[in-house]
């Protein structure tokens, strides 16, 4: 075999790749990152994020060394409590129902802050969620939901500033790459990947490779397979280049098939949004602030628990329950006092939405049956029992002898005017994937590492199961990547 053209081949251009490409140029000189899409839509799922990454912290002097954007007056008004290790390991047993894998689960929260912390010092800029993640109580604004902190610019600025390090470091960074398979030596180790390009098909051999391309949300008919009936119908909140090609070409070399593969991400989503990821609106075109109104669906009917928990805890779910009713439509419903707490992202132009002055007129302007859904509307708030109302903490001002309950946040749609807004369902990433070990190394079904081959981010399965808490996606593709690129660089080094 001839001298290998790379120590180590990344294969995917988002958070995890590039995570795994500065961890391994820490070892290595010769690194590159692989990207099936052209350079303009460069950047995976992780450019269309809010850029919010869930980590452990003691408070907001730990933060304070992290952040570039801080209005220190402002910040003498926050109550931001600590977020501990136990606290995130808590959320992902809740979240999860007890599935996820406790290993990689353990490394994802003991590393998130270290990887914080990595992260800043290879260019990755931070900020506080301060716009959607606070709410003013008495005086004081309150973080909630163990969302706290964001990379400044959101997921286009995290691709930005990754990309920035990368040429600094001198990473190779290839696009209209797209990996068809794997190249394999005499032993069965990884040696490189076959790609497809607009010059033809090309050989890249390197020491080691990390496998950071993805899932397959991005592929109607795997999603049919694999999420089941209806799902090939769904939008893609992201990237229309994560079809599947690398998870794949890995289950062909024998990986382990792992995690929740009926599972998926989704989202509540702008009815009237394209079939994939807008470029200039990213995230803008969720709908999130559903615990401070009603959801119905087609037939008037409220069909979820809208105050469940914090929305940090159910979003990643919500699209799903969506997709389940008929035509996959359902529609969130505020009155004026509910308006007040809608996230920003509602307001982009050319949101869809409909105002009216009475529930029987919103009925129609959005196409309901008006005396079903006046119906609904009045059983609802007839069920609101005693409580306070207060959007920081699970206040339990939850709704009696009503099917589904609301079980926080039950305010009366009672406030003229009434909005509306028609969403659907978008999938963001799939949780099925291939497992690893706590190395990063990919695992054969004998639980024996392939030589060579090594994975991060939405590839992984085992870590989310039918739901998980805003922001481990891009802290998960971090930490793991980080692993990944230096496993990988360490096997390099092995064969030289």
């Amino acid at each position: 075999m001839s001298d290998p053209e790379y120590d180590v081949l990344v294969v995917g251009a988002g958070n995890a790749a590039f995570s795994a490409a500065h961890s391994a140029r820490e070892q290595v000189d010769r690194v590159c990152v692989l990207e099936k899409a052209p350079a303009a839509e460069l950047g995976g799922n992780s450019y269309y994020t809010l850029g919010s990454m869930r980590a452990t912290y003691g408070g907001l002097d730990d933060l304070r060394p992290l952040l570039d954007e801080l209005d220190e007056r402002e910040a003498a008004t926050f109550d931001l409590p600590p977020y501990t290790v136990d606290d995130f390991a808590a959320d992902m047993l809740r979240v999860t129902r007890g599935r996820t894998d406790p290993t990689l689960m353990r490394i994802l929260v003991e590393d998130s802050f270290p990887t914080l912390q990595w992260l800043h010092r290879h260019g990755v800029k931070f900020k506080l969620q301060s716009d959607n993640q606070i709410f003013e109580v008495n005086g004081r604004k309150k973080f909630w939901g163990g969302g706290t902190i964001a990379t400044v610019g959101g997921g286009i600025g995290l691709i930005e500033q990754h990309l920035t390090e990368a040429k600094s470091t001198g990473i190779d960074v290839r696009v209209e790459h797209q990996m068809t398979g794997f190249l394999l030596g005499p032993a069965g180790a990884v040696e490189g990947v076959v790609c497809r390009t607009p010059a033809g098909e090309v050989v890249i051999r390197a020491k080691a490779v990390v496998l950071a391309s993805g899932g397959f949300e991005a592929d109607a008919r795997l999603r049919a397979v694999h999420l089941g009936p209806g799902w090939d119908t769904a939008k893609v909140r992201g990237s229309r280049y994560n079809t599947g090609e690398g998870l794949m070409s890995a289950l062909g070399i024998g990986a382990q098939a792992y995690g929740n593969w009926s599972g998926a991400h989704a989202v509540a989503w702008d009815i009237n949004a394209g079939p994939y990821g807008n470029r200039v609106l990213t995230n803008k075109l969720q709908r999130h602030s559903y615990p401070f109104g009603i959801t119905v669906n087609i037939e008037g009917r409220r069909f979820v628990d809208e105050g469940e928990h914090f929305r940090n805890y159910t979003y990643a779910k919500i699209g799903s329950a969506i997709l389940r009713q008929t035509g996959g439509l359902a529609y969130q419903i505020f009155d004026q006092r509910g308006v007040g707490f809608l996230r920003t992202d509602y307001g982009h132009e050319g949101a869809s939405q409909v105002v009216a002055d009475t529930i029987g007129e919103l009925a129609q302007k959005l196409g309901l049956d008006p005396e079903r859904l006046e119906r609904t509307v009045a059983e609802y708030n007839a069920a609101i029992g005693e409580g306070t109302f207060d959007p920081t903490t699970l206040d339990g001002l939850r709704t009696n002898d009503v099917e589904p309950p609301k079980s926080n946040w039950a305010l009366p749609i009672a406030e003229p005017p009434f909005v509306g807004f028609p969403v659907g369902c978008a999938i963001t990433f799939t949780y099925g994937g291939i497992r690893i070990d706590e190395d990063a190394r990919v695992l054969d079904q004998g639980d024996r590492p392939i030589p060579g081959l090594h994975a991060a981010g939405e590839v992984v399965g085992g870590l989310f199961y039918e739901n998980y808490p805003g922001g481990s996606g891009l802290m998960s593709g971090a930490v793991f990547g980080r692993r990944a690129g230096a496993t990988a660089a360490r096997y390099a080094r092995s064969r030289a």
